[in-house]
């Protein structure tokens, strides 16, 4: 009886090795693939921001969940009617902290027509702040500033670098 339940049990395993193998692969695949996206958000009958980008990663099945943009953003920020517009070749929105990083040519337009340009960038969603410790070109009107690190609000009303580099005054 003994011989008859190992003879069984050795003929009912079975190499299982490369499913257990596929099991890894599909954990690292994204639960969600979205293309050519077009997401607005509004508050109170009025639009808020505008996301375009070509292709949306989601990997909410992750312990730290985030969505990845691998082909890049356009996001559109509406205030008062004004415009603000930040573009990247890349970005990633982790859903527990609030905070979206942005690499790769990054582009801001403010309402006031102010540009930062940076290769990388990170966006407080929470507290609606705009920081980096890399390089950064600041161009207004007025003037033209190269540094590394900054910190500012939405809106770049509050502004501060934290070494800068140069400063060119423009001629009006």
């Amino acid at each position: 009886m003994v011989a008859a339940l190992a003879v069984t049990m050795l003929f009912s395993c079975k190499d299982n090795f490369k499913e257990v193998q596929q099991i890894g692969v599909l954990q690292n695949e994204p639960v969600g693939v979205a293309e050519h996206i077009n997401l607005k958000y509004t508050d109170s009958g009025k639009v808020k921001a505008n996301l375009i980008s070509p292709k949306m990663l989601d990997f909410s099945n992750r312990e730290f969940a985030y969505t990845e943009f691998p082909d890049g953003i356009k996001l559109l920020l509406y205030d008062n009617g004004k415009q603000s517009t930040i573009l990247s070749d890349y970005a990633v929105s982790y859903s527990y902290s609030d905070l979206i990083d942005l690499q790769q040519n990054v582009i801001i337009v403010t309402q006031q027509n102010d540009s930062i340009f940076a290769n990388q960038l990170y966006y407080n969603q929470k507290n609606e702040q705009i920081f980096t410790n890399e390089a950064f070109r600041f161009v207004s009107p007025t003037q033209v500033m190269t540094g590394n690190g900054f910190n500012s609000d939405k809106n770049f009303k509050h502004f501060e670098a934290l070494e800068v580099t140069g400063i060119i005054y423009l001629d009006e």
